[in-house]
């Protein structure tokens, strides 16, 4: 690896997930503190969702405009940082809001353009892109276990600091990058909207889209959901790690799981999962061995569909609408789905409890299972 600055693009992977994995369980029990409501918090978390449909078309536009990835990523980890000192100033919902919104458009820019600065410095040997992410990886277990554990003897304010310590790292790896030509693919057979026209392309997007909007309730209300449940924010820390930790797990046996069946048996097998793990969390909070066991589930529920739908969208999206693909993707399943779910379980949190929320989840992936089911062969 002496021609890849691996330490490089390997500690900005640490602190951008390091920030993931103290931001994502602990936030909402942030905005808790500030007073708000079930529905203000679902709204609030759900920027972070709501910017991913558009903010990554832009940056991506300008940074194949301006042909400076690298440039263009800095002035948006520098900007985050910035947008996210507001939140030492601001307590009211709309100064939050505000500030959410400003943070989460620079923060959706950065992973985007950091996979491929990452790839274009691989080049033929994208194998060793695994040894790059899991950096990623145990940045956000660590974050979130040490931040559950300290917590627990300090205010909770304190997530403000560590969390800008995580910013402050992702700028200065940022600057620590340097540019190199990404390769562009130039055939493709059919137009992008000829593709996207297709019944099949249309169901797998829809899918997932729901798949996507089951887990935000999850995303939104998983930690309150079990701190309300009477669990330390220790065990919070573990439980979340667990998910990750699983996730990662998958990741490396998927090339053998691939090997021995099709692309529809792991997506009908993770919309399955979701249905169970779903209604686990909202039945059987109070067992401690069947949250550990939903957590477990978070390895098919996550990390089978997330590989399983990157080969759909390989195979339905070809030559050059391969990263086009990419975005349409994320920007219908992780921003119009996962912003949508957040934003339900805002409102059905205080209205109809934990239970039926996290069943609207639990129904949510059943629907998406009988479209995959029915819809792609």
């Amino acid at each position: 690896m002496s021609s890849i600055p691996y330490w490089r693009l390997s500690g900005f992977y640490f602190f951008y997930f390091a920030f993931v994995g103290a931001f994502s369980p602990y936030w909402s029990l942030y905005l808790q503190s500030l007073s708000f409501d079930a529905l203000q918090i679902g709204i609030l978390m759900s920027l972070l969702l709501v910017t991913r449909i558009f903010s990554p078309a832009i940056w991506g536009w300008l940074a194949d405009h301006t042909g400076k990835r690298v440039r263009v990523m800095q002035a948006a980890a520098v900007c985050g940082f910035i947008s996210f000192c507001g939140f030492f100033f601001v307590e009211s919902f709309m100064w939050v809001f505000l500030a959410m919104l400003s943070m989460s458009f620079f923060w959706s820019a950065s992973l985007p353009l950091m996979e491929a600065i990452t790839l274009s410095h691989l080049g033929e040997s994208t194998e060793k892109y695994g040894r790059i992410r899991s950096w990623g990886s145990l940045g956000f277990v660590l974050a979130v276990i040490g931040i559950g554990y300290a917590l627990e003897s300090m205010v909770i304010a304190w997530l403000l600091w560590i969390l800008l310590g995580f910013k402050l790292g992702i700028v200065i790896f940022s600057y620590q990058l340097v540019d190199k030509e990404i390769i562009k693919y130039t055939t493709g057979l059919d137009s992008l909207k000829q593709i996207c026209s297709r019944p099949e392309v249309v169901v797998f997007l829809f899918s997932s889209f729901l798949m996507l909007f089951a887990h935000g309730a999850y995303y939104t209300f998983f930690s309150i959901h079990l701190v309300d449940a009477g669990y330390s924010k220790g065990w919070v820390g573990w439980l979340w790690a667990i998910g990750v930790m699983c996730e990662i797990g998958i990741f490396f046996i998927m090339p053998w799981l691939m090997q021995r069946f099709k692309i529809m048996h792991f997506l009908v097998f993770s919309f399955l999962c979701a249905i169970l793990r779903f209604l686990l969390i909202g039945y059987c909070v109070e067992w401690l061995s069947v949250m550990v066991f939903a957590q477990i589930l978070h390895a098919a529920t996550y990390g089978v569909h997330h590989m399983a739908a990157m080969m759909v969208v390989h195979r339905f999206f070809q030559g050059r609408h391969q990263a086009k693909g990419q975005a349409i993707y994320i920007s219908v399943a992780y921003g119009m789905g996962g912003a949508l779910g957040a934003i339900c379980s805002g409102y059905t949190w205080d209205w109809l409890g934990a239970d039926l929320t996290f069943t609207m989840s639990a129904t949510a992936a059943f629907v998406g299972l009988m479209l995959i089911a029915k819809g792609i062969k």
